[in-house]
């Protein structure tokens, strides 16, 4: 736990940092933009096909619940969109960037072993954002039962974030045995920063820099773990 807390408060002090900053915001933005195009052109289809899944009251007198029902459904699929985009962004092409920041300033000590890193960073980045897309899409309709509008976005956030940041942050690094063993211990830390950093992404404004805030606490925590465990077994960090 006061590993977590540690990464978190490292992480929040690196966002004051200009060079920090920009590879925070970048890769939302970008994302936004990119969504909100594809938003307004296929708004019409969008809200049609996912009233298609949600269950007709046209004997009720309600139909207007099912329209709302499908606007809020077709809103969570590109928040989820957007989501995954900007953690694609920030995994792929703004954290090879934030680990060198982060490393030279609180661990120019330890060395780099890490092997074919773009290429694996891509296929487990690509791995796992098909699962959470598909996933997220998938349990769609679930989210108009009460209650699971605000647990099942941040149950599959916190799957993603740990699954995508606790490799790449630690890639460069650690290599594949020593990576293993860091997953190994550190499974139930790696979780609980997945839980924290999908709960800063409901706070509105906030969000924009929730990917690479979590790509920043996962560095922390994962360094930490990696030069705590070379010190503990002998080896030259």
């Amino acid at each position: 736990m006061i590993e977590v807390f540690a990464a978190f408060g490292k992480s929040l002090r690196d966002l004051t940092r200009a060079e920090v900053l920009w590879q925070a915001i970048w890769p939302p933005l970008l994302a936004l933009v990119l969504w909100t195009a594809v938003a307004f052109a296929v708004w019409t289809h969008g809200v049609a096909l996912m009233a298609g899944v949600v269950p007709e009251l046209r004997w009720s007198g309600w139909e207007w619940v099912t329209q709302w029902a499908a606007v809020i459904l077709l809103l969570a699929a590109f928040a989820a969109l957007i989501y995954f985009t900007a953690i694609f962004l920030v995994a792929v092409f703004a954290l090879p960037r934030l680990v060198d920041l982060v490393a030279a300033s609180d661990y120019p000590d330890l060395g780099r072993h890490g092997e074919n890193v773009f290429r694996g960073s891509l296929g487990n980045t690509v791995a796992v954002g098909a699962i959470f897309v598909v996933g997220s899409l998938a349990t769609l309709p679930l989210l108009l039962v009460p209650g699971l509008l605000l647990v099942l976005p941040l149950l599959w956030a916190s799957w993603l974030n740990q699954r995508t940041f606790r490799f790449d942050a630690l890639a460069e690094h650690a290599t594949r045995a020593e990576m293993r063993r860091l997953v190994a211990e550190n499974r139930s830390r790696f979780y609980l920063a997945g839980v924290g950093t999908a709960a800063a992404a409901h706070l509105p404004l906030v969000n924009l820099l929730v990917p690479a805030f979590t790509a920043l606490v996962f560095v922390h925590l994962g360094l930490a773990a990696l030069r705590r465990q070379r010190h503990e077994g002998g080896i030259e960090l």
